[in-house]
């Protein structure tokens, strides 16, 4: 007879309704936000989660009032949930590539506004030699856009990276510049010959992830040394966002070179010392090499590392 929790019963009895249950309340941290999320009454998801602890014989959650905490078999169970999520949802995708004309479906995440000439070339070869391929795009935190290659939601992602996952890739696709700018109700628009000392005491606005700890720490320090680190007034996890902030004059705010040269030139934005100690920040495909990919995503991803390798590092820097 097998044992309750042997690998043969838990594979045989898991329901994957009740993983998928699990996945929506690991990630809205309470099972109202959970039912509300999964279109399903408070009781019920309760009680899915009450089988799925008694299928592989351990508490998942810690819930007491104002407490929702993953036990470390919940953390474990979590991670493995989202991989067979992602496995189940490329299901069809893979189908339908096996058995009509469509070259395949190419779902690429993306940090908000990523300006790369050499992707655009890329895209525009996929599009000339697969014209029957179809392909999406969306825009997400860089955090949220590698949690979806883990997941195998996404074909690949292209965004900023902090903290390094063992089980996807990386490569560098550009490096780009960011300097300080404000817009034309500030203060300092449009005066010259300032210095780094004249953005002391003014507000500043910026990223959700300009901070020490996180991928655009280059960011976070060289605004440190213009006396603006305790003024953020205003966040925003989308560029376009942060761009709308200078440009509306609540305050200093980074912004790579490149994206805001044209707004120099139309009298949208002045860009603020220090002109010579711009901060770099490297943006990276990130891939998961565990997914298994149709036709147009192997592609389009094999023709993008191809480009990045045959372009020197100095032409895919932006500034």
């Amino acid at each position: 007879m097998d044992d309750q929790n042997s690998p043969e019963r838990i594979m045989r009895e898991m329901d994957w309704n009740l993983l998928r249950t699990f996945v929506v309340l690991a990630q809205a941290r309470s099972v109202t936000d959970a039912a509300t999320r999964l279109r399903l009454t408070q009781p019920s998801v309760s009680t899915a989660l009450k089988r799925l602890e008694n299928r592989v014989g351990k508490k998942l959650i810690d819930r007491s009032p104002g407490h929702f905490q993953l036990t470390d078999a919940g953390q474990v169970l979590y991670r493995e949930a989202v991989d067979i999520q992602g496995s189940i949802l490329r299901l069809s995708t893979l189908m339908r590539n096996m058995t009509d004309e469509v070259t395949g479906h190419v779902r690429l995440s993306l940090a908000s506004h990523v300006i790369c000439p050499l992707f655009n070339q890329v895209l525009a070869e996929f599009h000339a030699e697969n014209p029957r391929a179809t392909l999406s795009i969306d825009v997400f935190t860089s955090a949220l856009a590698v949690e979806t290659v883990t997941a195998r939601s996404a074909s690949f992602a292209i965004c900023l990276v902090h903290q390094r996952n063992s089980k996807l890739e990386y490569k560098r696709l550009f490096r780009e510049y960011f300097g300080l700018f404000c817009g034309p109700p500030h203060p300092l628009f449009r005066r010259k010959n300032l210095t780094r000392a004249d953005l002391a005491g003014h507000s500043a606005v910026s990223f959700g992830t300009d901070r020490l700890q996180d991928a655009l720490k280059p960011v976070t320090l060289m605004r440190a040394q213009a006396e603006l680190g305790d003024k953020i007034i205003a966040t925003s996890s989308h560029l376009e966002e942060v761009r709308r902030l200078i440009i509306a004059g609540l305050g200093v705010g980074p912004l790579p070179l490149h994206v805001a040269a044209r707004d120099v030139r139309d009298g949208q934005l002045w860009q603020l010392p220090p002109y010579d100690q711009t901060a770099p920040i490297d943006v990276h495909v990130v891939w998961n090499p565990r997914a298994v990919l149709n036709r147009a995503e192997k592609w389009l991803l094999d023709r993008l590392l191809q480009r990045i390798e045959e372009t020197p590092m100095d032409q895919r820097t932006y500034r």
